[in-house]
């Protein structure tokens, strides 16, 4: 292999600097999780090869057998990583190298700010975590190295090229040679890690950590290569024969993941259709979870050859949270990844995955349930959209569906604490005569929990959900009733519930005299409201802000006007608690025509005081801050 002459050097992006830094910086519990990076790294450039030698077997007619080579080197204090891939052209190396990945780019940026914070205590195993999760595992090598050179050349192109750096904010490309397509990464080991050029370090590491790998793992002795793995496509194998640390190990892989599996599905099919499904549900949600691609994120095999890593058509998207492989016998090798979608046959693979996966979430579910709860915590918003999508399965998922909610300490068990429940729960806990699944929608669970909106319905006893996902307002309407009770929004609508058992006993306000009040608060708020009226759910807050019946909620309305998608809000209706010392004591001015006009100041304010109490601020700060001061230099000042 010539050395390079001359090259170009480049700045990395910042989110690699970033990143670099932490490699750098941080000490790691488990850093020989580089060497299972770059196999795997190495391991997936074969399988893209092996795809594309199906309609160009030009491509690998020079090198057919697939495999990856480890060289060490202690005296130079060297460790050569090579493979016979698919190989890398000049721009892929800067792209991939680089910068990282786009979809993962800005979450990863985001993340990296909450975990890294100010004054944040470095964890090497968060940090560690996060390169995986991001598809960035080739810069867990500056974990072990001060300096990586990697030179490659594409399969079907003459050139060859090499990267270098010592990751310290940027990198050098330049020309080189290489006999073969593939890509050669050579890592010169820090002072403190000539273990990782140590043949039996090695084995250690490739067993432990590689030995799923379907390719062969070789290691370059001076007398022979020597296999360190097992070479077999793990998910071929029985269950019987694959252990729980496997299992793990190749979840690792495949997700590009730290975490262990929450649930693993082994399944093999056969009769009609023929295939082989090993799936894992993650314990820790994957950032890109909520990307606006919803991709799937799980390998399509056919008879061992991979084929993509998004089979569109094959999962749907409220499933993404899956990783693993589908390896089938019943489709073309030579199908283009654009016709996978279209595939019948795809399609039905697709369907009795669904059904087994969802099964399986059923019966962890019963089992236990407290590990149900976690795995709803991080997944239940993706699983809401099949609520949505998947009108054929909408029971199904009703019934894995997990909810938080607020109720009275007496119609709540004392032990059930901050626990999720389903909708059987709920129903089955009902009050009496209860018609309607009462809910609240926000988007922050615990601040719903104070919401005014809720004060007369748990007066009166009733449980309500506290729906704090975004998805919340598109299923709850499509749904519409659940086991022959009808879903309720606590802020929509009028509701007449009657008087609670606290203002019941209370010296009525007179209809007549409220009614003025009513009048006056409506004409000086104008079409800042839709209307305003007494409120029947308002016990302890003098007013709260609500959607008419048939209008839209003024969460989702909230949601769309952040995202740009409405110009102007929804005019809600201002409802007033009479039975409030604030609003009896405005009946008593609305009825003196000389305090009358103090009227339309106290009128703003209690919007601008609705509208704070559900997270929004004044439609007009300077006015409300004015207003504020007037009223309160009056109310001084009288006294």
């Amino acid at each position: 292999m010539a050395e390079q002459t001359g090259g170009e050097t480049l700045a990395f992006q910042a989110e690699v600097t970033k990143l670099l830094q932490i490699v750098a910086n941080s000490l790691y519990s488990r850093k020989e999780v580089f060497l299972r990076e770059l196999i795997s790294n190495a391991s997936d450039a074969c399988d893209r090869l092996r795809y594309e030698a199906i309609t160009n077997p030009a491509l690998a007619a020079d090198d057919t057998e697939f495999k990856v080579v480890l060289t060490p080197d202690a005296k130079a204090r060297t460790l050569t990583i090579a493979d016979n891939g698919i190989g890398m052209s000049r721009q892929d190396l800067v792209d991939n190298l680089g910068t990282i990945a786009r979809s993962g780019s800005a979450a990863f940026a985001e993340q990296l700010a909450k975990t890294k914070g100010d004054g944040a205590k470095d964890k090497g195993g968060d940090d560690v975590a996060l390169i995986g999760q991001f598809g960035v595992g080739f810069y867990s090598a500056f974990i072990v190295a001060d300096k990586v050179e990697v030179t490659s050349r594409r399969a079907g192109s003459a050139e060859a090229w090499r990267w270098t750096s010592d990751g310290k904010g940027s990198f050098t490309i330049a020309a080189a040679e290489r006999a073969r397509r593939g890509t050669t990464i050579v890592l010169h080991l820090r002072k403190d890690q000539a273990e990782f050029a140590e043949e039996h370090r090695l084995r250690e590491v490739v067993k432990a950590h590689s030995d799923h790998i379907g390719l062969p793992v070789k290691l370059a002795t001076e007398k022979a290569e020597e296999t360190l793995n097992s070479a077999s496509a793990l998910w071929m194998r029985a269950k019987k024969e694959v252990t729980a640390e496997q299992y793990k190990e190749f979840y690792q892989h495949v997700a590009h993941a730290f975490d262990e599996p929450w649930l693993t599905i082994h399944t093999r099919a056969e009769g009609r259709l023929e295939y082989v499904t090993l799936l894992f549900v993650p314990t820790t949600r994957p950032p890109d979870l909520f990307h606006v691609e919803r991709k799937a994120s799980v390998r399509l095999y056919v008879r061992r050859v991979f084929v993509t890593d998004h089979a569109e058509g094959l999962l749907p998207s409220y499933l993404r949270f899956l990783r693993g492989v589908v390896d089938t016998e019943d489709i073309a090798l030579n199908v283009s990844r654009e016709m996978l979608q279209h595939d019948p046959v795809l399609a039905r693979i697709g369907s009795a995955i669904v059904t087994k996966v969802l099964s399986e979430l059923e019966k962890k579910a019963e089992k236990d349930a407290e590990a149900y709860a976690k795995f709803w915590d991080a997944f239940g918003a993706v699983l809401k959209e099949g609520i949505y999508e998947d009108i054929g399965r909408r029971e199904q998922l009703l019934k894995l569906a997990r909810f938080r909610t607020v109720a009275p300490e007496a119609r709540v068990p004392r032990d059930a604490g901050d626990k999720v429940i389903s909708l059987a729960d709920y129903v089955g806990r009902m009050k009496d005569k209860q018609d309607a699944i009462y809910y609240i929608t926000g988007e922050d669970a615990a601040a719903l929990k104070s919401s005014p909106h809720l004060e007369g319905f748990l007066a009166r006893g009733y449980e309500v959900l506290l729906l704090s996902d975004a998805v919340d307002e598109f299923w709850i309407p499509s749904v519409g009733m659940f086991e022959g009770k009808r879903f309720v929004s606590v802020a929509q609508g009028a509701a007449s519930l009657g008087p609670a058992p606290e203002t019941d006993k209370m010296d009525a306000v007179d209809a007549g005299e409220l009614a003025v009040l009513l009048a006056l608060l409506k004409q000086g708020l104008g079409t800042r409201v839709k209307d305003v009226r007494v409120s029947d759910r308002l016990t302890d807050s003098a007013v709260c802000l609500v959607a008419d019946e048939h209008d839209m909620p003024r969460h989702l309305a909230r949601m769309l006007k952040a995202q740009g998608q409405m110009k102007d809000g929804v005019a809600s209706i201002l409802e007033v608690n009479p039975h409030h010392a604030l609003i009896r004591t405005l009946v008593a001015v609305a009825k003196n025509p000389t305090q009358r006009t103090q009227l339309d100041d106290v009128g703003r304010l209690l919007l601008d005081q609705a509208m704070i109490r559900e997270g929004d601020p004044p439609a007009d700060p300077a006015d409300f801050a004015r207003r504020l001061s007037d009223v309160m230099t009056r109310a001084l000042g009288a006294k």
